[in-house]
Formats: C-alpha cells, sequence, structure tokens
C-alpha cells in the first residue's frame, strides 16, 4: 500500500471516530477541550520532549487541549463544579461524589472504539459505575506506596506501615519523630483503616472505607496518636520531594511519581507495598454534565486509551496503565518491564480510594459519610 493510500484510509477512519462520537454527520469538533488533571497526566512535551501525547491529538483532531492541574480531590470537584472544564481525571474518592452531585454525565461508550481494550478488572469499577451506567473511562492506576530513605533503613525495605503510625527507633538508630509524613486529605483516614485490619482484628474492618462509628474512631485515636510525631502533611507532590531531599523526612506514604523524581536526582530513595497492603488509585477520566465541548472530549477519551498514550503516561507517573496493551511494548518509554515496575502487580494489594457513603457493603447503613470524614480529619491536622 503506498504512502497515498495509507494517507486516505487514516482520513476516512479518523473521520468515522469524529462522527461516531459527535452523534452524526451535523456535528463537528468543537475546537477546544479543557481538562482538569492530576499532575502529570496531560504532558505536552514542555517538561521533557519525550513525554507529548497532546500535541498529536491537537494535530489529528483540531481539538485544543487546555489544562488545569488540581492537587487534591476536593479542588477537582470543586472546579468541575463550576461547568468551565470537560473532563476530569478523578479518583475514586472523588467520582461517586461526582456521580451523585450529577456534576459529570454519564458516558456512552459505544462512541469510544477502543474501550474494550481497558483491563477487565477495571471496564464496570464500582468508583465509576453506577447502577450498570458508565460514568467515565479508566485512565491509570496505582498504590500509595510507601516511600523511605535506604540510608535510614539500612538498605532493607520496611516491612509495615508502623513505621508512620507509630513512634519507634529506625535501623539508624534514630526516632522517626519529626521524620514522616502523611497523607493531606481526608481520605487518608482508611490508610489509618487498613493498618488496624491488620493489626486490630477485633474491630471487624473489612473495607477501610466502609467504617461504622466504632472503626471510624479508632481510625481518628490512631492518626491523634500519629499526629503527635508527624510535623508535617503533604498535598502538593513537588514539596514532598523537595522535603525529602532538604527536611530530613525519610519514610511517608507517597506516590510512584515522587519516587521517580527523587531517584532520578539521585537521592536514596526507594519504595514498597508492606504486608498490610496499600490504599490506591484508580483514576477514571469523567466528563462534565454540561461539558462545552462534548464532541472534542469523546475524542479525548478514546485517545487517552491509546495503548501508547498509556505506556507514555504510566512511564512518566510511575503509575500502572487502564490497557494492558501498553505493557507490551506499544510505549518505547515504558518498554516491556516498565508495568511490573510500576507495581502492575500489586493490583489485588490495593484498597482503591472510593468515597465513603452510608449504605454499606454489609447491607447496613451505618457507615460514617465522608463529610465526617472531611470534618474530623481536618480538626486533626490542626492540632
Amino acid at each position: 500500500m503506498n504512502k497515498f493510500a495509507i494517507k486516505v484510509m487514516f482520513v476516512l477512519v479518523f473521520a468515522s471516530l469524529v462522527l461516531s462520537a459527535c452523534g452524526g454527520a451535523a456535528a463537528k469538533p468543537e475546537g477546544e477541550v479543557a481538562i482538569v488533571a492530576w499532575p502529570g497526566y496531560i504532558e505536552r512535551g514542555a517538561n521533557d520532549p519525550a513525554y507529548d501525547w497532546v500535541t498529536s491529538f491537537e494535530q489529528e483532531t483540531g481539538c485544543k487541549v487546555t489544562v488545569k492541574d488540581a492537587a487534591t480531590s476536593d479542588e477537582m470537584v470543586s472546579l468541575m463544579s463550576t461547568g468551565e472544564y470537560d473532563l476530569v481525571t478523578a479518583s475514586g474518592d472523588a467520582s461517586l461524589r461526582m456521580v451523585y452531585g450529577e456534576i459529570v454525565q454519564e458516558i456512552d461508550i459505544t462512541k469510544i472504539p477502543s474501550y474494550n481494550t481497558i483491563d477487565e478488572r477495571l471496564q464496570n469499577a464500582p468508583w465509576h459505575t453506577v447502577d450498570g451506567k458508565h460514568y467515565g473511562v479508566s485512565y491509570q492506576w496505582g498504590p500509595n506506596v510507601l516511600m523511605y530513605n535506604t540510608e535510614a533503613f539500612g538498605g532493607n525495605a520496611p516491612t509495615s506501615w508502623s513505621v508512620v503510625f507509630e513512634e519507634q527507633a529506625l535501623p539508624d538508630g534514630e526516632s522517626n519523630k519529626d521524620r514522616v509524613q502523611a497523607y493531606s486529605g481526608p481520605i487518608y483516614i482508611a490508610d489509618a483503616a487498613l493498618y488496624l485490619k491488620a493489626h486490630n482484628p477485633e474491630l471487624g474492618i473489612t473495607d477501610p472505607y466502609e467504617l461504622n462509628e466504632a472503626q471510624f474512631n479508632a481510625a481518628l485515636d490512631l492518626l491523634r496518636t500519629q499526629r503527635g510525631f508527624t510535623p508535617k502533611y503533604w498535598g502538593d507532590y513537588l514539596i514532598q520531594v523537595e522535603d525529602f531531599k532538604s527536611e530530613g523526612f525519610v519514610a511517608s506514604s507517597s506516590w510512584p511519581l515522587q519516587v521517580n523524581l527523587l531517584q532520578a536526582d539521585g537521592a536514596p530513595i526507594a519504595s514498597v507495598v508492606p504486608e498490610e497492603g496499600a490504599t490506591g488509585w484508580a483514576d477514571t477520566t469523567m466528563m462534565a454534565a454540561n461539558a462545552p465541548h462534548p464532541s472534542c472530549a469523546y475524542l479525548w477519551l478514546e485517545h487517552s486509551i491509546n495503548p501508547k498514550v498509556q505506556g507514555d503516561v504510566a512511564s512518566w507517573f510511575g503509575s500502572a496503565p487502564s490497557v494492558p496493551a501498553a505493557c507490551d511494548g506499544a510505549s518505547e518509554l515504558l518498554g516491556t518491564e516498565g508495568c511490573k515496575a510500576n507495581g502492575y502487580d500489586t493490583f489485588d494489594q490495593i484498597y482503591f480510594w472510593k468515597t465513603p457513603i452510608a449504605a454499606c457493603g454489609n447491607g447496613n447503613t451505618d457507615c460514617v459519610t465522608y463529610d465526617r470524614w472531611t470534618e474530623e480529619f481536618t480538626a486533626i491536622v490542626g492540632q
């Protein structure tokens, strides 16, 4: 097949995707799409020319991409409530809030030709699928790892989250007091609950996001104890990177992104998923209820699950792709070993973020809701 024929084929295929995504021949891409995203999720080569999955999309679709970085899930919910944005890469602690709050709309997966290439474990995940309706397209996922300074731990990986939840001497002979951090978000209560699930089985915790009053209070007590020797909570990933470089911190919950950045700078940093398991995030690209540019938004949803894009994002962010084919060399940046390095095999060890609601998985309606999580966590951080 000559180059002209290939180009004609591409134009025809792309045109069919546009018509499918736009709902018919009369609809045309609006020329732009506005996305709220976690930092590092939407790259156009500004930070590193090798990492660019925006430029080709803009050239092929005519849809200019604008991105607003958000540091927390609460910020994402707030931004999407303004009606100014089309899409958001929401984590599970925000996704159901936006579904039930009617901030996002149901996704017509027939307009996303590659939807069936997504990992079957994620296609109908409960943090974006409600009553059989899809409210987003899985993007990336990963664990909230225990990041640690290898020198402080004598070259041996810690095996338990106890190093951040209980005051103790570390392998270097010094106390962990004032040397550990915690995540600055109400969903971090689940990390405490997960630790208690393993160490206080009499509490009967089965799901760290479904806590009755007694279980919730036990998690709060653990966090209050932790607050006594934990001087700082992190929310901005770049600030955490600087803290571990220059402020003497040696252990904390973190994302693989920070681990990668610190290792790239030569810092003595490693990470592990401890024996208790870990909380984690499975992020979903969701569309605003009244998205200003729905045609371009659908085109981005399809682009976002291209195996090369998925692999490139995973390589940059240190995450795991939602499309398994991305692990097989579709991305030169990720390669064939990148998925394993980024924790792809830890899926069954992760308790993915989800919004705490009253209706528990045990059939009761006595679980503590997210508004209480926010209220109590804010009070603890403010101590």
